[in-house]
C-alpha cells in the first residue's frame, strides 16, 4: 500500500483554504510525486528533444504572464506555437500517436486563443488549458535532459485554483504576476 502525503499549501493571502472541489486535483499526492514521474510511453529521443523545445518556449511564455504584459504574452504564444509545429508526430505510432493528437489539439487551440487575445485575463484562462495539455504530454513522453515542475496556486481563477509548469521549483505565479508572485507550490516533477 502506498503511503499518501497531504501537501500543506501556503495560503497565499490570508485564511483562505483550498476549495472543496479541488479535492480531486492532487490534494493527496503519492509519496512518489516527490521524485520524477515516469513517463507513460517510450518514444524516440528526437521526439523528446522536440517536446523539450516546446517546454522551453512555454517557460518563456509563462514568464511573460508573470510580467503581466499581454502583448509580450501574445508574441511568446506565437513562438511556442512555432516550436509545437516543429514536433514530428510521425515519430510516434499506435496509442502514443493517438494520445499526442489529443494533446496537440488542446495545445494548438490554447496557443491560438492566447495569441489572438489582448486581455491578459482571457489569455490566462487559455494558458491554464495549455498547461494541462502540455503537462499530460510531458507526463506521457518525457523530456530530453530537462525537468518540469507542475505547480499550483489555490487562489487562481476566483479560488478555483490553477496549474502551470516551470523549469524551477521557485514559484513565479503566472496567474497573478507581481501581485502574488510566490503564491503556490510544486505538485509534481517530470523529466
Amino acid at each position: 500500500m502506498t503511503a499518501l502525503i497531504v501537501f500543506s499549501l501556503s495560503n497565499c493571502g490570508g485564511n483562505k483554504k483550498e476549495p472543496e472541489e479541488q479535492a480531486g486535483h492532487d490534494e493527496q499526492v503519492p509519496e512518489s510525486a516527490k521524485e520524477a514521474t515516469q513517463h507513460q510511453f517510450t518514444v524516440d529521443a528526437a521526439f523528446q528533444d522536440q517536446l523539450t523545445n516546446v517546454f522551453k518556449s512555454y517557460v518563456s511564455l509563462k514568464e511573460a504572464f508573470v510580467s503581466s504584459d499581454a502583448s509580450k504574452v501574445a508574441m511568446e504564444a506565437t513562438t511556442t506555437l512555432d516550436a509545437l509545429n516543429q514536433v514530428d508526430m510521425k515519430l510516434l505510432t499506435g496509442a502514443s500517436h493517438n494520445d499526442w493528437m489529443t494533446y496537440l489539439a488542446g495545445m494548438e487551440t490554447a496557443l491560438k486563443a492566447i495569441g489572438s487575445a489582448s486581455d491578459i485575463e482571457v489569455q490566462r484562462e487559455a494558458f491554464s488549458d495549455l498547461s494541462q495539455s502540455l503537462y499530460k504530454s510531458i507526463k506521457a513522453y518525457g523530456l530530453d535532459g530537462a525537468t518540469a515542475y507542475y505547480e499550483f496556486c489555490p487562489m487562481a481563477f476566483d479560488n478555483q485554483g490553477g496549474y502551470w509548469l516551470s523549469d524551477a521549483t521557485e514559484i513565479r505565479n503566472p496567474y497573478f504576476g507581481d501581485k502574488m508572485l510566490t503564491c503556490g507550490s510544486v505538485r509534481d516533477t517530470l523529466k
